[in-house]
C-alpha cells in the first residue's frame, strides 16, 4: 500500500487482533469500574458511621458530621482520580463498539475511510486523559455524591435544630453550629461554600457533557 492511500478493510488476522484488543479494554473498563463501587461504597459506610455517633443521643455533638466532610472529600476526589482512568478505557471500547461492530453488524462496511482506526491509534501511541479533574468530580458527584453529600448536609441542619431540644431561636441555632473557638455563623458559612463548590462542580460537568452531546450525535468518550 502506497503511503497516503486509505485502506479499504481489515485482513483477518488484524480483524482477530481488533477483536482481542477490544475484550481487553472491556476487562480493563470492568475492573476501573468496580474501584468505583468501592471508594463510593466507603463514603457511604463513613457517612453511616458518622450519621450513628452524632444521633446516638440528644446530647451527642453533630461534630462528626462536619468531619466526615474531610473523609467525604477525600473519596470523591480519589475516586474523580480512578474515573478518569476509567473512562480511558471505557471510550476506546465505545470508539470500537461505534465505529468497529456497528457498522460490521449492520451493513458489513468498516467506513474506514472516516479514519475512525487512525484516532484510536492516537489514542494508543499518545494517551491521555478524555476528562479534566473537574468535570470527573462533577460527573461523580451527579452520579453518586449528589445523596451523600445531600444526607449529611439535611442531617447536620437536621442535628442542630432539633437536638438537645428543639431550637427556639435563630440565636440557638447558631450557637449550636459553633465549633469551639469558631462562631455558628462561620461553620454554617463554610458549609454553604462546600455546598456551592460541589454544586458548580456538577453544573460544568453537565454543561461539559451537553458540548461534546452537541459536537457528536454518538457519545464515545473521545476527545
Amino acid at each position: 500500500m502506497t503511503e497516503g492511500t486509505e485502506r479499504a478493510r481489515f485482513d483477518s488476522a488484524e480483524m482477530g487482533a481488533l477483536a482481542h484488543l477490544y475484550r481487553g479494554e472491556v476487562y480493563r473498563s470492568t475492573l476501573w469500574r468496580q474501584r468505583l463501587d468501592t471508594t463510593t461504597n466507603w463514603a457511604v459506610v463513613t457517612l453511616g458511621i458518622a450519621l450513628s455517633i452524632a444521633f446516638a443521643s440528644p446530647e451527642a455533638s453533630p461534630l462528626p458530621l462536619v468531619l466526615v466532610g474531610v473523609l467525604i472529600v477525600f473519596f470523591l476526589m480519589l475516586e474523580a482520580r480512578r474515573y478518569r482512568y476509567f473512562n480511558v478505557w471505557r471510550a476506546r471500547a465505545r470508539w470500537m463498539e461505534t465505529h468497529f461492530y456497528a457498522p460490521m453488524l449492520h451493513d458489513g462496511d468498516l467506513r474506514m475511510e472516516e479514519g475512525w482506526h487512525r484516532t484510536l491509534a492516537e489514542d494508543y501511541w499518545r494517551p491521555h486523559y478524555h476528562v479534566s479533574m473537574w468535570v470527573a468530580v462533577g460527573r461523580r458527584i451527579r452520579r453518586n455524591y449528589f445523596w451523600i453529600l445531600l444526607i449529611q448536609s439535611v442531617a447536620y441542619v437536621g442535628k442542630i435544630t432539633v437536638h438537645p431540644v428543639a431550637a427556639d431561636s435563630i440565636e440557638t441555632f447558631l450557637a449550636r453550629a459553633a465549633v469551639g473557638p469558631v462562631p455558628g455563623v462561620v461553620m454554617l458559612g463554610f458549609g454553604a461554600l462546600y455546598i456551592l463548590a460541589w454544586g458548580t462542580a456538577a453544573g460544568l460537568s453537565w454543561h461539559d457533557d451537553r458540548r461534546r452531546a452537541a459536537r457528536s450525535p454518538v457519545r464515545t468518550g473521545m476527545g
